[in-house]
């Protein structure tokens, strides 16, 4: 039996469910996108982002009954712009996880815009260097916040089993040719939000992304930005390769503006051509592309 997983992603606007299974290339077995009503959920750092949580835990008690799955254990994509991301260098390394906790709350408690002792903080070592030095990846997310997706998500029979941000499950999709490229730079427009992500020798040395850049104008100017930020805080490290990634709607205007932005000609990434569909979904591509963090989600479990 191959293993399976449920990913789901939630934004602004709707949300996702993606059922895979692995295997060399991993093969989505059921999904389907729906639209939430307007205003239902709304994106917020600070305040539980469902407005309605019986109108919410109705609509993700169907749709999983749609998929006809038993899987209930889901790993969860929220939006960025729910928590914050920090890429942060310490001059020393820890005894354990426990101490590394500590350091990072009492490096970041006065340059967060809520109480540090109210937010779930996780974090991953990037880079140790020789001279002790440590880079972390940090994620931030207020603790009123999660708790009540996953509580929701339990009202609707399901278990949040990991949750992470969309950006990263992006990543994750893309993982495959995109750890192909040592100093390259992943630039994405999904679900209204633009992200660009940029790694030197393997390791992400970038983040930042901007929501509600829909108008081409604010979203040349984000992508444009990031790179030039890049420029004056990395002296001496280039930007080799560049990927990019957007609805197939949006994907050739997306790639010639993120060229006129990096001045490199990005390489579009498809992801018909790093998973496959089972036999009986047959989506088109728009749809399997609606899909995406919700897939990038479920392969955190395969």
């Amino acid at each position: 039996m191959s293993r399976k997983s449920l990913g789901l992603e939630l934004s602004a606007t709707g949300f996702s469910f993606a059922l895979a299974g692995g295997g060399k290339v991993p093969t989505v077995e059921a999904g389907l996108t729906l639209p939430f009503a307007p205003g239902l959920l709304t994106l917020s750092r600070r305040d539980p982002n469902v407005t309605d949580p019986k109108a919410f835990v109705t609509a993700l008690k169907e749709a999983h009954l749609r998929l006809l799955t038993k899987e209930r254990s889901v790993c969860v994509s929220l939006p960025d712009a729910v928590g914050r991301v920090v890429l942060l260098d310490l001059e020393a390394r820890f005894k354990n996880r426990e101490e590394g906790l500590d350091v990072i709350r009492w490096k970041l408690k006065k340059s967060l815009p809520f109480d540090i002792s109210a937010v779930h903080l996780d974090y991953q070592t990037l880079e140790e260097k020789e001279n002790g030095a440590v880079s972390l990846l940090v994620s931030l997310i207020s603790r009123p916040v999660v708790q009540q997706y996953e509580e929701l998500l339990s009202e609707a029979g399901l278990e949040a089993k990991l949750i992470d941000f969309t950006s990263f499950n992006l990543y994750r999709l893309f993982q495959p040719r995109l750890d192909l490229s040592e100093d390259g730079a992943f630039v994405t427009f999904y679900q209204g939000a633009m992200t660009v992500l940029i790694f030197n020798g393997g390791v992400l040395s970038f983040y930042r992304t901007k929501e509600g850049v829909g108008e081409v104008q604010n979203l040349f100017r984000e992508v444009n930005s990031s790179f030039l930020v890049y420029g004056d805080q990395s002296t001496g490290q280039s930007v080799s390769e560049v990927f990019c990634a957007a609805s197939p709607g949006d994907a050739e205007s997306f790639r010639a503006l993120v060229a006129e932005a990096s001045g490199l000609e990005p390489v579009l990434l498809d992801m018909e051509r790093l998973v496959r569909q089972g036999s009986t979904l047959g989506l088109d591509r728009p749809g399997l592309h609606a899909l995406a963090g919700a897939l990038g989600a479920a392969l955190r479990s395969l």
